[in-house]
């Protein structure tokens, strides 16, 4: 009876971390790799990749520049990396509506909207806080060091050399315009910029990586329960 308490626990045990895991929405695939499988991209672990490889002296680029090395990535045997993709989060942009502090407009705090990579990773990811909450009062635990402090770099949750400062996204406010989509690391803003402004570059690409498979939960259980089975027969004989 010990014995099947045992394996009985180990079965649930399992179960329950496999399920954990499948639910969470950011998962470490090594080498350098995270994967959101909500999103269904795979980020660079490095959010300054760009400085760490040598590419560029601090990582920071105008746009062009930015989406140029995104585009000539090669990481992990994959070589369709690009910026973050940034699409309206209501039907339609707000180019020139007021900053919303509730998350319901491209221009503004508390996006959590899957249509912004960024974003989501800033807020639903990594769970850091905006400059202003969603009633739009100040936040003093604002920023990736989580007490409004600006400048500089933190390793928050899975995610390592995290800036405090701008970075792009992938879109233009139009074709050819002379402006883009940015993200800000310090204050959880999302804004358009001026393309020619120097912001940090954060590298992903679409889908999942190839990773070593995990035991499914039915398997697990299913083991088990055949080793329970198994004790039973043997205790019959």
């Amino acid at each position: 009876m010990k014995h099947q308490k045992t394996l009985l626990a180990v079965a649930l045990l399992a179960s329950a971390a496999v399920t954990g895991t499948a639910q969470a929405s950011l998962v470490d695939r090594g080498n350098g790799l995270l994967y959101d499988n909500v999103l269904n991209v795979t980020w660079l672990q490095d959010a300054n990749y760009a400085k760490t490889s040598g590419y560029d002296a601090d990582g920071r680029m105008n746009w062009s520049g930015a989406t140029t090395w995104a585009a000539n990535l090669s990481y992990g045997g994959y070589n369709d990396w690009r910026l973050a993709s940034n699409t309206p989060v209501s039907g339609g942009t707000n180019y020139n509506d007021s900053i919303r502090d509730n998350g319901t407009t491209d221009y503004g705090y508390n996006i959590t909207s899957p249509h912004s990579e960024l974003a989501y990773m800033y807020y639903v990811n990594l769970g850091l806080n905006g400059y202003r909450n969603t009633s739009g009062v100040v936040q003093a635990n604002f920023g990736i060091f989580g007490n409004g402090t600006y400048g500089g770099q933190n390793n928050v949750g899975l995610a390592n050399n995290l800036q405090s400062n701008g970075y792009w996204s992938g879109a233009e406010v139009s074709p050819g315009s002379g402006f883009a989509w940015a993200f800000g690391g310090g204050s959880g803003l999302q804004a358009i910029s001026e393309k020619g402004i120097q912001f940090y570059a954060w590298a992903v690409r679409p889908g999942d990586v190839a990773t070593v498979p995990v035991p499914s939960t039915a398997w697990l259980f299913g083991s088990a329960l055949l080793g329970l089975l198994g004790l039973k027969k043997r205790k019959a004989v």
